[in-house]
């Protein structure tokens, strides 16, 4: 339920064509998705909704697997903390680059 309204708030479909993003997962408290190329080196956005204040946490980060070893590395690209949720999309097009509406 909440990983739906998040992903309702950031632009829904509209949201999806436009950035490219897919693989949106339901956290339980958030939303993770695969981000599309773009101007970091971000592939993953995770929004995760805090109770207590109201708002929402975004963590752009770039997770990698080496097929050789078998491992999985994340780096954090971006953090915000305390956003509210008509910044979401703000952010995200800030950071990423990418427009979420025309």
């Amino acid at each position: 339920m909440i990983a739906q309204t998040i992903l309702e708030q950031i632009g829904g479909r509209r949201f999806a064509v436009m950035t490219g993003s897919k693989n949106f997962t339901d956290l339980g408290n958030g939303l993770l998705m695969n981000l599309a190329k773009n101007t970091t080196s971000a592939n993953r956005l995770e929004i995760i909704y805090d109770e207590v204040t109201d708002l929402y946490n975004m963590r752009f980060y770039r997770k990698t697997f080496s097929k050789k070893t078998f491992e999985s590395k994340t780096k954090d690209i971006a953090k915000y903390e305390g956003v509210y949720f008509d910044m979401l999309e703000y952010i995200f097009t800030e950071e990423t680059g990418l427009y979420t509406r025309f």
